[in-house]
């Protein structure tokens, strides 16, 4: 599987909040938080969603996954919760949709 010897980042931003980071073992980022998270514990359960210490937590079952074009007119991921808060999105942009949705299956997306 895809990611499965990925590193995962747990860390304070200049805000103090926690965030999640994912990383490839060639030391690229391909995925992170789009939120900050007061408790560490919170960033934490948000990370598993997405895949860190094995399969993606069920907490995430009913996610909305969309890949889009951004402003440069490339395409990228994000993973949308029931309450319509962006939990997780691509940390680059891809040229083919497919890359994107690699990526994004990568991070917890269900083929």
């Amino acid at each position: 599987m895809t990611g499965e010897n990925d590193g995962w980042d747990i860390y304070q931003d200049k805000r103090g909040e926690y965030r999640w980071r994912r990383r490839a073992q060639n030391g690229k980022i391909t995925g992170c938080a789009c939120e900050g998270y007061d408790a560490k514990k919170d960033c934490i359960a948000n990370a598993r969603r997405h895949g860190m210490e094995g399969n993606p937590d069920d907490l995430g079952v009913s996610d909305r996954w969309e890949v889009y074009k951004d402003k440069r007119n490339q395409f990228r991921w994000r993973r949308i919760a029931r309450n319509g808060q962006v939990t997780g999105a691509s940390s680059e942009s891809y040229v083919k949709p497919a890359d994107a949705k690699a990526n994004a299956m990568r991070n917890g997306m269900a083929a």
